[in-house]
């Protein structure tokens, strides 16, 4: 997101640093790795309107950079979510495609994943690949002037008024301390927000945990992969040993990726074990035995990121003064990042305020 918006803004002709604590393709955060879903099957407004205008987004970045970010290969949504119907009136208004089809139908297209009810399939939805997508951003912003600076740790920031804040800044190698100046700050430091911003601005509770997906051996190399979003039944004792709905799509190279949402262990960023918690592992491994029989439950990779989760699962994207934050991504952010670029950049040059639901309020 701090790629992103350090790309708009020096597009805009602002001058413009990006620090980043760690260096490039670091595994602190969530944004690293191959494969995250983009996923269109929402049916709030906001969030509708902003995935429409990220689709073009993302093309124009692959354009301009020649870099392959994007692949429509389509979403399937299934199991029990009663959302689903409103889902595809939200998408048919915004033109956005999507139909429902029977489970016999999406199990002979998609013979790798195991189908029990009715499948919302999007096919204008699919995978991004995330690192690349970070660095094509920072190539950009780069390309448009800005400064982009690995190795750089926020270790204070100070409002001293309306139109200046300071930061103190630690070289990360050489250990030397430096004092920044600036007019506006962006901080989109997920895991760390609450740590780098209490006291400074109103934030909403934020929860940190350690979400551990894996990637799943494919048996059969010619069949087709959808992403997917698949949802238990809380009235079917079968689904009992679901923490979550979970989420998946096929990572080229690496295997099948699924995960449970959002259900991970509490962390504290600059603590984190990296190691999966055995239950949920198991959990998933259960999963993928009945339900993706196109991969080797046995044969996994565990992986491991973080998720900044706000008690609403929306985002916070919102000023005070010269204070600007992106944060709370809840684990659904990252197809959105060009549009939240676009949006904390209005929010810096003070041209617009927050969304509706991303605003920093008391009531959240």
């Amino acid at each position: 997101m701090g790629s992103a918006t350090a790309r708009e803004l020096a597009r805009r002709g602002r001058q413009v640093t990006l620090l980043e604590r760690f260096s490039p393709g670091h595994l602190n955060g969530a944004s690293h790795g191959a494969s995250r879903n983009f996923n269109v099957s929402y049916a709030d407004p906001t969030y509708v309107a902003m995935l429409a205008e990220a689709l073009p987004a993302w093309r124009e970045l692959e354009t301009e950079t020649g870099d392959d970010l994007l692949d429509l290969v389509g979403i399937v949504n299934h199991g029990a979510n009663p959302a689903f119907a409103e889902v595809k009136r939200a998408l048919d208004g915004a033109g956005i495609p999507a139909e429902f089809l029977p489970p016999g139908e999406a199990g002979r297209r998609w013979p790798g994943i195991r189908f029990d009810r009715e499948v919302l399939f999007t096919p204008q939805a699919g995978r991004l690949h995330a690192e690349r997508s970070v660095a094509a951003l920072q190539r950009s912003a780069v390309d448009h002037s800005a400064e982009v600076l690995h190795g750089r740790r926020v270790l204070e920031l100070t409002v001293l008024g309306d139109d200046e804040v300071r930061l103190r800044v630690e070289d990360t190698v050489s250990g030397a301390v430096e004092t920044i100046t600036a007019r506006r700050v962006v901080v989109t430091v997920g895991a760390w927000t609450t740590k780098l911003l209490t006291g400074i601005l109103p934030l909403p509770r934020l929860v940190v945990t350690q979400e551990q997906p894996a990637h799943f051996r494919v048996l059969d190399d010619t069949l087709d992969w959808p992403g997917f979003n698949h949802s238990p039944d809380p009235e079917d004792a079968d689904y009992a040993f679901w923490p979550s709905p979970i989420y998946g799509m096929f990572t080229p190279g690496q295997g099948v990726k699924a995960g449970w949402h959002g259900v991970g262990p509490q962390t504290d960023p600059d603590s984190r074990t990296f190691s999966p918690e055995p239950v949920q592992l198991a959990a998933l491994q259960r999963y993928a035995q009945e339900w993706l029989p196109g991969v080797d439950p046995h044969d996994l990779v565990p992986i491991s990121c973080t998720y900044t989760t706000s008690l609403d699962s929306n985002f916070v994207l919102d000023a005070v003064g010269p204070v600007v934050v992106g944060a709370g991504f809840s684990g659904h952010g990252f197809k959105f990042t060009p549009t939240v670029g676009r949006i904390l950049a209005d929010l810096a040059d003070g041209v617009s305020s927050a969304p509706r639901p991303f605003a920093l309020d008391a009531r959240r």
